[in-house]
């Protein structure tokens, strides 16, 4: 990263510049070892976004209702961020649907800042970068982050450990009530959002989530079902002041807390990656892991203290 244009600072991802912040998310998109150290200098500020993870079936209009979402919380004056994840296309590897693109009215827009990341097939419906983008956008000041998960299916349970708040959204016509009750998905959720309700078959979708939250032993005051049609906006105001209340609820402590060890944690995750790459080599440099480890079956030689010895005296180049 010492290659990189000045502007990638930590100061000027504070100020919400959109080049660092681009800059930032895709340097630790390529797992870069020092984009990881800046991001770790960031921790102070994060725990300030709410973020709202949207996830469920394909089909179900998560990015309709993210756009109007995003649309009623500028309204309000609140800066936003989106975060969608996307398939990964087969030939660049990069985001396949490109959510932006659905999202165009808002490109000029100073208070919004969306980014499309591609899943690469991590599972869980999310890309493995996702947690570092929300940190970027939490440490520059955004108020609301919504994360859109890739939309797989059922298990797409990753959300919950990066969201403050769940949205699983279903539409009627995707399947059985029976399938419905059935699906760990919904289990997660702090809503439920029976999405284009216009539809034919969105009171008996309702009914079966109702059903499935009284199996559960659920209350619908602690799991409350809100109707949508992001298309034609009705129920969006609904849930939006929903989250709005669910935000003025956290803590905003915990929250810093929560994504700072997070943070730490990935950092320690990256380092240990660039380690183990680099003790690769430099016993590639040797003839290779079975060379050596015959070279220690048959002499007793320290291996492992060699090339600890050898990765710190020159990282990047064994010799």
């Amino acid at each position: 990263m010492s290659a990189r244009p000045a502007t990638l600072t930590a100061d000027a991802v504070v100020r919400a510049e959109p080049r660092a912040m681009a800059m930032l998310m895709r340097a630790l998109e390529e797992d870069e070892p020092a984009a990881r150290v800046l991001l770790a200098s960031l921790a102070p500020r994060l725990g300030r976004a709410f973020v709202v993870g949207l996830t469920g079936a394909p089909g179900a209009g998560k990015s309709t209702l993210v756009d109007a979402l995003l649309t009623g919380f500028r309204a309000q004056g609140r800066k936003v961020g989106v975060v969608a994840v996307d398939p990964s296309s087969p030939l660049s590897g990069g985001a396949l649907l490109g959510d932006r693109v659905r999202m165009q009215r808002h490109a000029l827009d100073a208070g919004v800042f969306i980014r499309s990341l591609a899943s690469r097939g991590n599972p869980g419906g999310l890309s493995r970068a996702t947690e570092d983008v929300v940190d970027v956008l939490d440490a520059a000041g955004f108020d609301v982050v919504l994360v859109e998960t890739v939309g797989v299916g059922q298990d797409e349970m990753a959300v919950v450990g990066v969201a403050d708040l769940t949205l699983v959204l279903t539409v009627p016509g995707l399947g059985d009530g029976v399938q419905a009750l059935k699906s760990g998905l919904l289990e997660v959720a702090d809503v439920l959002v029976v999405n284009k309700s216009d539809k034919d078959g969105a009171d008996r979708t309702h009914a079966d989530l109702q059903t499935m939250l009284a199996l559960r032993g659920v209350g619908k005051q602690d799991v409350p079902i809100v109707r949508t049609d992001a298309v034609q906006g009705s129920g969006v105001e609904e849930l939006r002041l929903l989250i709005e209340a669910a935000a003025a609820r956290s803590d905003a402590h915990t929250r810093r807390e929560r994504r700072a060890k997070r943070a730490a944690a990935r950092l320690r995750e990256s380092v240990l990656r660039e380690v183990a790459g680099r003790l690769d080599a430099a016993a590639d440099s040797r003839g290779g892991w079975a060379t050596l480890l015959q070279e220690t079956a048959t002499s007793g030689v320290p291996v492992v203290e060699r090339l600890l010895a050898q990765v710190a005296q020159d990282p990047r180049r064994p010799t």
